[in-house]
C-alpha cells in the first residue's frame, strides 16, 4: 500500500520545502485540494461532516493545484501528485486540459487527476457554470480532455460541448490516470469506469463496505480486471492488521491528512516539518 501525504491547509510559501521533505522521508505521493474562493456565507452543505460545515476556515490557503504541481515538480523527482479532488465542472474542459497537461509535462508525467463534481453551489454561480447536471457534464468533460490529451486534431459533438477539429499542445507523454472522488451511487459508477476511486473520512468498517461497493460497480461495468486504485483518507491511521485487511479488500493508497490544524497559522515551519517527520516514522517505519 502506498502512502500519499496530503499538503492541503499548508501555507503556500512553505509548499516547495515541505514537498521536498515529503519525498525525502519516503512518501509515495502528495495530495492537493481545490477551491477557487471561500464565500463568507456558504449555504451549501458540505457532505463529509456531521453538521454540513467545512473544517477549513476562510483563511485556509487553496493555491491552484496545477500551478502548484508544476512548481513542486521542480523540487522533487519521484513523488506523484494527486488532486483530491479537483472540481472539474467548475471550469471549461479546454482551460482544464491545458492546465493539467502543462503540469504533467513540467512534473515528468507524475500527475494523478483526482476529480469530483463539487458540492458548493456558490462557486459554480461565480464562474457561470451550471451546478445542475454537473455529473453528466463531468463525464463529457473527461471525454473531451482525453481527446485533447492525444495531441492530435480532434473534434467533439456532445450534449454540452460541440467543436470542430482542433489540436492542443503540449500534452503528457502518458495521459494521467483518472481517480473519481465521492460516495454517491453516481460517483461510484463513474469511478468504476475510470482508473480509481477516492474516499475520505472513513473508519475501517465503513471503508471496507465502500470498497466492496466500488468493486461490485466495476464488475457490473465489465471492468472487474485490470489496474484499479482505491485511495482512502481514514479517521485514524490503521495499524498493521487493519492495513492488511484494507489492502486485501483492494485499497492501494492511504491518504494521510496534513498533520496540522485546518487554520495553518497555528504552527510555524519548524513545527510542520517535525509533524511530517513524526508522520513518516509512524506510517512508513
Amino acid at each position: 500500500m502506498q502512502v500519499f501525504q496530503v499538503l492541503s491547509r499548508t501555507p503556500t510559501r512553505e509548499l516547495p520545502e515541505l514537498a521536498a521533505l515529503v519525498e525525502q522521508l519516503g512518501f509515495d505521493g502528495i495530495g492537493l485540494s481545490d477551491h477557487l474562493v471561500r464565500p463568507r456565507e456558504v449555504a451549501s452543505r458540505y457532505p463529509y461532516s456531521a453538521d454540513g460545515r467545512m473544517e477549513a476556515g476562510t483563511s485556509t490557503p487553496y493555491p491552484d493545484p496545477w500551478v502548484a504541481i508544476a512548481a513542486l515538480g521542480q523540487q522533487t523527482s519521484r513523488v506523484r501528485f494527486l488532486t483530491n479532488v479537483f472540481v472539474l465542472p467548475l471550469r471549461d474542459p479546454f482551460t482544464v486540459a491545458k492546465a493539467i497537461a502543462t503540469a504533467s509535462v513540467f512534473s515528468g508525467d507524475r500527475v494523478v487527476l483526482g476529480v469530483g463534481v463539487g458540492w458548493m453551489a456558490e462557486e459554480f454561480a461565480l464562474t457561470g457554470q451550471r451546478f445542475e447536471a454537473r455529473g453528466r457534464r463531468t463525464d463529457e468533460m473527461l471525454e473531451v480532455v482525453s481527446k485533447l490529451f492525444t495531441g492530435e486534431m480532434v473534434e467533439h459533438h456532445g450534449e454540452f460541448y460541440d467543436f470542430a477539429p482542433l489540436q492542443m499542445q503540449p500534452v503528457p507523454t502518458t495521459p494521467p490516470p483518472v481517480w473519481i472522488g465521492g460516495e454517491s451511487e453516481a460517483a461510484i459508477r463513474r469511478a468504476a469506469r475510470r482508473d480509481g476511486w477516492i474516499g475520505i473520512h472513513y473508519g475501517e468498517v465503513d471503508a471496507l463496505e465502500r470498497i466492496a461497493r466500488v468493486q461490485r460497480a466495476r464488475r457490473e461495468a465489465g471492468r472487474g480486471s485490470g489496474r484499479f486504485d482505491v485511495a482512502l483518507a481514514l479517521r485514524e491511521a490503521p495499524d498493521r492488521a487493519a492495513r492488511r485487511r484494507l489492502e486485501e479488500a483492494g485499497m492501494t493508497v492511504l491518504l494521510h491528512p496534513a498533520p496540522w490544524p485546518a487554520d495553518p497559522r497555528g504552527l510555524g515551519p519548524v513545527e510542520r516539518r517535525e509533524a511530517l517527520e513524526r508522520a513518516a516514522e509512524r506510517l512508513l517505519g
